[in-house]
């Protein structure tokens, strides 16, 4: 007799209905996956301003607003860099703009241009596409419709994410005391103790990230200007920002100063920047992040490189963002809860021979 055919009728049901159960929970999961995605964002955040909104709560100032201290500070970074960068982007495309004629007249009088336009037609090319432009204004309201529509869309939910990021900080003390409370008495100092953990494991990768991108700006910003590239303040900015994303981010901003060193400057200038670029890493490689990151984010290389690749998988580049603290975070609850094989914990130091406690007597 089969195990299926020992089951009672009520088993059976019992055994269906928790199956319908799980299966009905993991497809409202899948519904509201999107505000769950805004949820988490909110707690990682909320994890990132604590420790600086704890410093200005410590005295007079109400905690509320000191969390509203912290996000003007944000949004005036924001409108900092919207100012260092978009009025050089505005300045070069109007001198690009303003250019191209002269640049089209040296290409005509180019006998290498001629040559390929007899050969493929370049100008007449252009010429068709520039009388379809008109036509093609209504696409252009169209996308520029969704473009507007995804614009008011980020925004909400930014704005979503910081309302709940705000009663996350404000009621912290109290969601803690909630959890714990759920947990038992028996389970809260352990939680207190891991909850802890990962708290400063978070707080700490997210201190130590802006601390090696402000780095990486500064040295960007001092090499630009002593080799006399325009717009290093902007450019500077813009490797803060890419260099807080983990293993690429950096590289990235580096090939993009590289490009705005090579047509703005000369050949020279951009071998000495490279030669910068790949010091700097190495430095930052070999020293700066061991240093930052080893008493607060313990994680393996190999662990790193699959973490980052399966958050830019899910989210993009917000998943490459949070890849590395995540990953930390389930590193320790797997010290904590896994298996014995996972929990990599040292074992405790024998005691010697002579301080080991006497046999009880027979």
């Amino acid at each position: 007799m089969t195990v299926w055919e020992q089951l009672t009728t009520r088993q059976l049901v019992r055994i269906l209905s928790v199956l319908l159960a799980f299966l009905v929970g993991l497809y409202l999961l899948y519904r509201v996956r999107d505000v769950l995605l805004l949820v988490g964002i909110a707690v990682f955040l909320s994890v990132a301003f604590g420790p600086a909104i704890d410093v200005l709560a410590r005295g007079p100032v109400p905690r509320a607003a000191a969390i509203l201290a912290v996000y003007a500070a944000l949004v005036a970074v924001i409108v900092g860099v919207g100012l260092l960068i978009v009025p050089p982007v505005i300045e070069q495309l109007d001198q690009l703009a303003g250019d191209l004629p002269g640049f089209l007249n040296d290409l005509r009088a180019n006998a290498t241009f001629r040559e390929f336009d007899a050969r493929y037609g370049i100008v007449q090319t252009l010429q068709e596409q520039a009388s379809s432009l008109p036509s093609r204004l209504g696409d252009a309201a169209g996308t520029l419709q969704s473009v507007t529509v995804g614009a008011f869309n980020a925004i909400f939910e930014l704005v979503t994410v910081l309302t709940i990021a705000f009663f996350l900080l404000l009621d912290r003390e109290r969601i803690v005391a909630l959890i714990f409370g759920l947990a038992g008495e028996r389970r809260a100092p352990e939680l207190r103790r891991v909850g802890g953990r990962i708290y400063r494991s978070t707080a700490g990768y997210v201190a130590g990230a802006l601390t090696i991108a402000a780095i990486n700006a500064l040295v960007t910003f001092v090499t630009l200007t002593i080799l006399g590239v325009p717009f290093a303040v902007p450019l500077s900015v813009l490797m803060f920002f890419f260099g807080l994303i983990p293993l690429v981010g950096a590289t990235i901003g580096g090939a993009i100063i590289l490009l705005v060193t090579l047509f703005t400057v000369s050949l020279t200038s951009t071998i000495v920047y490279l030669v910068v670029l790949l010091v700097y890493q190495q430095v930052e490689n070999s020293v700066l992040q061991p240093f930052v990151y080893k008493r607060t984010v313990d994680v393996a290389p190999l662990v790193v490189i699959v973490a980052i690749l399966g958050g830019t998988a899910l989210l993009g580049v917000l998943g490459a963002l949070v890849a590395i603290p995540v990953a930390a975070a389930v590193q320790i609850l797997l010290r904590e809860y896994g298996p014995e094989p996972l929990r990599l914990r040292p074992a405790p130091p024998s005691a010697p021979e002579d301080e080991q406690e006497p046999l009880p007597p027979q």
